[in-house]
C-alpha cells in the first residue's frame, strides 16, 4: 500500500472516530435536555383512585424543594418523578459525555496531525526540487 493511500485510509478512520464522538456527544445533549424537562416542566400523575389525576408543579420550581402541590396528590406526584429518576438520567449523561468528547477530540486532533504532516512532506518536496 502506497503512503499517500495510507493517509487516506487513516484519516477516514479518523473521520469516523470523530463521529461516533459526535454521535455520543448528541445523545448526552439529549439526556441533558431530557433532564430539564422532567426538573422544569408540571406534570400529571395519577391518583390510581377511579382514574383521577393530580396535578404537579415542575420538580425545581416548588416552594418546599418537591413536586407536591399538596392535596390528595400527594403521595402519587412523589412517586411519579421521584429525584432519583431524574437524577440517573442525568448521572448516565455523564459517560457518555465524556466518552463522546474523547472521540471527538481524538478524532479531530488525528486528523489535523495527518493533514500536518502530508502538508511538511511536500514542503519539503518543494524545497527538494529546488536544491537540485
Amino acid at each position: 500500500m502506497r503512503s499517500r493511500d495510507y493517509d487516506l485510509d487513516f484519516r477516514d478512520r479518523a473521520g469516523r472516530t470523530r463521529t461516533k464522538g459526535l454521535v455520543l456527544l448528541c445523545l448526552a445533549a439529549l439526556l441533558w435536555v431530557w433532564t430539564a424537562v422532567l426538573l422544569t416542566m408540571p406534570y400529571q400523575a395519577d391518583t390510581g383512585r377511579d382514574g383521577d389525576t393530580a396535578s404537579c408543579g415542575a420538580r425545581l420550581f416548588t416552594e418546599r424543594g418537591t413536586a407536591n402541590t399538596g392535596g390528595s396528590g400527594r403521595e402519587s406526584c412523589q412517586k411519579e418523578r421521584d429525584w432519583p429518576k431524574v437524577l440517573a438520567v442525568l448521572g448516565a449523561s455523564i459517560p457518555v459525555s465524556v466518552v463522546g468528547g474523547s472521540l471527538f477530540t481524538i478524532g479531530t486532533v488525528t486528523r489535523r496531525m495527518s493533514a500536518h504532516g502530508e502538508a511538511m512532506r511536500e514542503l519539503d518536496k518543494l524545497t527538494a526540487g529546488r536544491e537540485d
